[in-house]
C-alpha cells in the first residue's frame, strides 16, 4: 500500500512542474484524492460490496468533482491534473502511466450490458473537455488533443483532434515519457484545404485556365518557405509526416 502511495506522489512530480513537496501534493490535490477513493471503493466493489463501493466513490465524488465508477480497472501511473469534471465509466478500462486533464469523459454509448466504455493503453494523454466514447481502444502513446471527440479506435502513436475526432499517426514513435505537448496539434482541415488548392492549380494548368504565381506556401520554423504536399487521409487515417506532432 505504501509503495502505490509512493508511486501515486511520484506520478504527480512527474507530470505537474507546479508541484512543489510531497505534503503539498498529498494535501492539495484533487485528482490524487480521487484516485485514492476510487481504490477503496473499487475494494468494496470487488469483493461484492457494491451499495458501499458506490457510496464510496459518490462521496469521494462530491469531495473532488470526479466521478470514478468503482467497477472501472486502473492501473499504476494514474495521474489527473486539476481534474474538475472528470467521468469516468464503469467498464472503462486505464492502462499504466495514463494523464486526464480536467473535463474529460470516458463515456459509453449503449444501454447493453457487457464492456461499452474505452480502454486506454499505456501513456496515453487525454487533454481538457476531451470525450472518448463506447468500447474502444486508444493505442499507447496516442495524445487526445483538447475537446476532442473520439468514437472510434486509435492505433498506437497517434494524436487526435476535432470533432469528430481526426487520427493522425506519427511518422515516428515517441518516446516513453508522457507527451504534454498541447501545443503541437495538427491541422488536417488546412491541410486539406492546401491540397484541394494544389489539385485545383494544377487541373487548371492543364487546361490552360489560370496558372498561379503564388503557389500554396506554409512557413516552418525556420523562416524557411517550403511547398507542402499534403494528401488525403488513407480510410480516416492521416499521416504524420504532414504535421508537427
Amino acid at each position: 500500500m505504501f509503495r502505490r502511495l509512493r508511486k501515486d506522489i511520484q506520478s504527480v512530480f512527474d507530470r505537474d512542474p507546479a508541484a512543489r513537496n510531497s505534503i503539498e501534493v498529498f494535501f492539495a490535490y484533487p485528482g490524487l484524492h480521487a484516485l485514492w477513493g476510487y481504490r477503496i471503493a473499487h475494494w468494496f466493489w470487488i469483493h461484492e460490496f457494491y451499495l458501499i463501493g458506490r457510496l464510496t466513490s459518490n462521496l469521494f465524488r462530491n469531495l473532488t468533482g470526479i466521478e470514478i465508477h468503482p467497477a472501472a480497472v486502473i492501473a499504476e501511473g494514474f495521474f489527473i491534473d486539476h481534474g474538475m469534471g472528470v467521468v469516468i465509466g464503469e467498464t472503462a478500462e486505464i492502462r499504466d502511466n495514463v494523464t486526464l486533464y480536467h473535463g474529460v469523459t470516458l463515456g459509453g454509448v449503449s444501454l447493453e450490458k457487457g464492456k461499452r466504455h474505452p480502454t486506454l493503453l499505456n501513456g496515453v494523454v487525454v487533454g481538457a473537455g476531451a470525450k472518448i466514447l463506447g468500447a474502444i481502444t486508444i493505442g499507447e502513446g496516442s495524445r487526445i488533443g483538447a475537446n476532442a471527440v473520439v468514437v472510434k479506435s486509435v492505433p498506437a502513436n497517434s494524436v487526435v483532434v476535432g470533432v469528430p475526432g481526426q487520427v493522425v499517426m506519427r511518422s515516428t514513435p515517441r518516446e516513453l515519457a508522457p507527451d504534454l505537448h498541447h501545443d503541437m496539434m495538427p491541422d488536417t482541415i488546412g491541410a486539406s484545404v492546401t491540397y484541394l488548392l494544389e489539385r485545383l492549380e494544377k487541373v487548371e494548368a492543364k487546361l490552360n485556365m489560370h496558372e498561379s504565381e503564388h503557389p500554396v506556401l506554409v512557413t516552418n520554423g525556420n523562416g524557411k518557405e517550403p511547398h507542402l504536399t499534403p494528401h488525403a487521409p488513407d480510410h480516416g487515417l492521416w499521416r504524420g509526416q504532414d504535421f508537427m506532432i
